[in-house]
């Protein structure tokens, strides 16, 4: 029956967020969320999204405006190849674009559209779907993840990635603390077999998984270049408490893949359980000094 209300009262996005992520934690987790002391790693980031709002937040989870930031604290050749930027679905214009494209929605996530072949693209449902994009906020569509709450919508359209022998990209999530990563989550088969393994920084093989996806039994080769990997991720996590920072290493080429500072939406558990409190040690939670509140950094 709790469960049931639960259900109903995560739809009132209009609650004070202090009650609002109680609510929306326990329902997915079946823990009570203790704000005033959180413990376990995604009662920390519940804290994150009440409290934590630094105004370039707003920045780097925007897919397009986070570009800038690679490329000011690494360099250009990080980034994929952007083939354009629309702020109308209207002004979409497959014919300017290639044979093989991505298009994303810049202000959320999961909003992909991957075309392999532009002649097999069914445009109509296409822009349908771009349409149900743009109308979405991310803030409001799940759990008041503060830092998409002003991000502009937007599309852009990239470079197509691909990899030989592989249908779909192995995807390195740095989790990273004060600006250090501690451990990687690489997704393997991702929408196909999602399958994920957790390595830290030696690349040895941690006991434990998160989220959705099976976990993977075999081991994986240490790429050559991981030591390049982890110092781009340093430059990019220094100064929060908290951020996970993607990469692709596409045959030794390593491009930026996004930040996000609420994985999961602070709702997918570590398991074994008492994983959640051994990453939640890592996150020491900055002090407020009185300010909770900003504006959205411009892009």
């Amino acid at each position: 029956m709790k469960r049931f209300v639960y259900g109903i009262l995560k739809k009132f996005k209009f609650l004070p967020p202090e009650w609002y992520v109680g609510i929306y934690y326990e329902y997915y987790t079946g823990k009570k969320l203790n704000l005033a002391e959180p413990i376990e790693f995604n009662e920390k980031i519940q804290w994150l999204k009440v409290y934590y709002k630094p105004e370039i937040l707003t920045k780097l989870v925007d897919k397009y405006c986070v570009r800038e930031y690679v490329k000011n604290k690494l360099n250009e050749g990080y980034l994929n190849t952007l083939l354009a930027v629309y702020y109308k679905v209207n002004n979409v214009n497959f014919d300017e674009l290639p044979e093989r494209f991505v298009i994303k929605g810049a202000h959320g996530y999961n909003y992909n559209l991957l075309v392999k072949d532009k002649s097999k693209l069914n445009r109509t449902k296409a822009r349908y779907l771009m349409h149900k994009w743009m109308s979405r906020n991310q803030y409001y569509r799940g759990g008041l993840e503060w830092a998409y709450k002003n991000v502009k919508p937007k599309l852009i359209a990239e470079q197509f990635l691909e990899e030989a022998g592989k249908t779909v990209l192995d995807d390195y999530k740095f989790f990273c603390f004060s600006g250090d990563p501690k451990f990687v989550q690489v997704d393997m088969g991702r929408g196909e077999e999602d399958v994920k393994a957790f390595y830290d920084m030696d690349w040895k093989k941690l006991p434990f998984t998160k989220g959705k996806g099976s976990k993977y039994e075999g081991e994986l080769p240490l790429p050559k270049n991981f030591e390049t990997m982890v110092e781009a991720v340093k430059k990019l996590a220094v100064g929060f408490p908290f951020v996970r920072v993607d990469l692709y290493n596409i045959e030794g080429k390593i491009l930026f893949g996004e930040m996000t500072f609420y994985p999961g939406d602070g709702r997918q558990e570590f398991y074994p359980d008492e994983y959640n409190k051994v990453v939640g040690d890592y996150l020491t939670l900055p002090k407020l000094n009185g300010a909770k509140f900003t504006t959205a950094y411009p892009c």
